[in-house]
């Protein structure tokens, strides 16, 4: 009996590579897709604006799920203009070439965002609360999934909105990441943005989880939170850290990584998710920074 095949978007990314893992020991077939090269074995190297070049590659690979994680992700990217290019018309040519050219698919798993929530001052954060985006990527993420909308009657869509989430891999330029990196440099200083905003933190290898059980589940049509329902200031962050480490850094804040249009405070109820996906868990967050830390 042949595997399941899979189709990932962005697979050589940090996303990525933790659900080919679960889909691997899950018995799947990956198949990849990514903008730049990867030496992984069925991988596709093609920018999601060549729509007929994705039309040839979905015709071959004939993917029974996909799961769409390729986008702009990093809030501070210097080109707004990209996050609508390639998270809404990228994701758009991904759809009608799915749409076209596909004939066994069972679901299409697009990754939206918790951004599209906005500035939220306290409460956790259902599926059903209203998008309020605070920044271009948030922008673009909400403007894709009412796009993709479009293609509910042609494809099995499940959306899932993921909170922030690291780990081992994930670059410095994300919060998280920078303030573990300090620390294994031994560096005596950091220097920060906003030091007052609280976010709801998950594991990557979690998250990962959660994507392959909602595949497995099928829930077509439906939204998910990817959270793990606390959330954390940045203080209690870096202080976890020096628990880690065994020693206390210095912290400034450098105005010029401060943002104006800052999330304050951003945390997520995944009782949708328990629902369908009842033994999932998070993992605690000074189990994911320890990890980040002692990773060779």
């Amino acid at each position: 009996m042949s595997s399941t095949r899979a189709l990932v978007t962005g697979l050589a990314g940090f996303t990525g590579h933790y659900l080919a893992l679960e889909l691997a020991a899950a018995g799947y077939e990956v198949h990849g897709l990514g903008a730049r090269g990867a030496a992984t074995p069925n991988f596709h190297q093609i920018d999601l604006t060549d729509t007929e070049g994705l039309r040839r590659i979905i015709s071959a690979v004939q993917p029974e799920v996909v799961v769409h994680l390729a986008a702009i992700s990093f809030v501070g990217h210097d080109d707004p203009e990209a996050f609508y290019r390639v998270n809404v018309i990228g994701t758009r040519n991904l759809l009608t070439a799915l749409a076209d050219t596909a004939k066994n698919l069972d679901c299409v798993l697009l990754a939206s965002s918790a951004n599209i929530y906005g500035n939220s001052n306290g409460g956790i954060i259902g599926e059903e609360q209203p998008a309020n985006p605070e920044n271009d990527y948030a922008v673009s993420k909400l403007a894709m999934e009412y796009m993709a909308r479009l293609w509910e009657q042609r494809l099995p869509l499940v959306m899932v909105r993921p909170f922030n989430y690291t780990g081992v891999g994930q670059t410095e330029r994300f919060l998280l990441p920078k303030i573990v990196g300090h620390f294994r440099r031994k560096a005596k200083r950091i220097e920060l943005g906003n030091l007052d905003v609280w976010r709801d933190f998950s594991d990557v290898r979690a998250v990962a989880a959660a994507y392959l059980g909602l595949i497995k589940a099928k829930p077509i049509g439906q939204v998910f939170n990817v959270c793990s329902g606390q959330a954390t200031s940045l203080r209690e962050a870096i202080s976890l850290v020096e628990e880690i480490a065994g020693y206390k850094i210095e912290v400034t804040v450098n105005p010029a990584y401060v943002r104006p249009n800052e999330v304050k405070t951003l945390t997520g109820s995944a009782d949708r998710l328990h629902a369908v996906l009842p033994n999932w868990k998070a993992l605690p967050l000074r189990q994911t920074l320890s990890w980040m830390y002692e990773a060779p």
